[in-house]
């Protein structure tokens, strides 16, 4: 049995079910003082999330980045920026053996989101994920999912177990958009610009679209796919 399976995940989700995302990470550092670290695709409730921990708990939870070679200039930036101001423990993984789209496409060919959209993710990101996740020990990761981005994350709940028995927290889950952005006003927390321009989920530049009004939240993700998850959380 894993270490994470140790937990009764029944009560814990009884228990924190109306916490707070603090109440929830400050179990999670006191609980997992080791091998708990935070994935980041650095969209508005990931950077909430590393505000708390960083800034409230003061904990230096090490925050995995996916590097795919293929994230908006401003997503880069953004990264950099928190960086410098949280002084992360930022562990970035990207596909083996490329470091340029040039690269990248010499390797996979032209356009791989379009020739192969599952593929992509799993080079992109599934194999580097799983990676980083081995190699930082990893008993516990935190995500930045909320039940209202997709009617797949509607009975998500705060803690689960993913499919390598390690513990995966949601401090997130019941939250709105709403609340991350009320939240980001009240603590002034730094966010992607394009956020503000009609991209509320921010992926790869190449298949993340704009969001119309009344549109999923998600929406924007893939457009035409059919897909509504990259795979990281299935």
């Amino acid at each position: 049995m894993t270490v994470a399976a140790a937990f009764d995940l029944d009560s814990l989700n009884k228990q924190f079910d109306t916490a707070t995302p603090t109440e929830i990470l400050t179990w999670s550092v006191e609980n997992i003082p080791t091998g708990l670290v935070q994935t980041s695709a650095f969209n508005v409730d990931d950077i909430i999330i590393t505000h708390i921990l960083y800034t409230i708990l003061k904990r230096s939870v090490p925050v995995i980045f996916l590097d795919t070679l293929y994230h908006f200039p401003e997503t880069l930036e953004l990264v950099a920026k928190a960086k410098e101001i949280y002084n992360l423990d930022l562990k970035t993984y990207k596909t083996p053996d490329v470091d340029t789209r040039e690269a990248f496409t010499a390797k996979y060919g032209e356009a791989l989101w379009d020739a192969d959209i599952t593929k992509f993710h799993q080079v992109t990101k599934i194999e580097p994920l799983t990676r980083g996740l081995d190699e930082l020990n990893t008993i516990a990761w935190i995500t930045g999912r909320r039940r209202d981005q997709a009617v797949t994350r509607a009975n998500m709940p705060v803690f689960e177990l993913d499919n390598q028995g390690r513990l995966k927290v949601n401090p997130l889950a019941a939250w709105t958009r709403k609340q991350s952005w009320a939240y980001v006003a009240e603590h002034k927390v730094i966010y992607n610009p394009l956020h503000d321009q009609g991209y509320p989920s921010i992926g790869d530049e190449p298949i993340t679209t704009k969001v119309g009004e009344g549109e999923d939240e998600r929406a924007g993700r893939w457009r035409g796919t059919g897909k509504t998850e990259c795979g990281i959380h299935i």
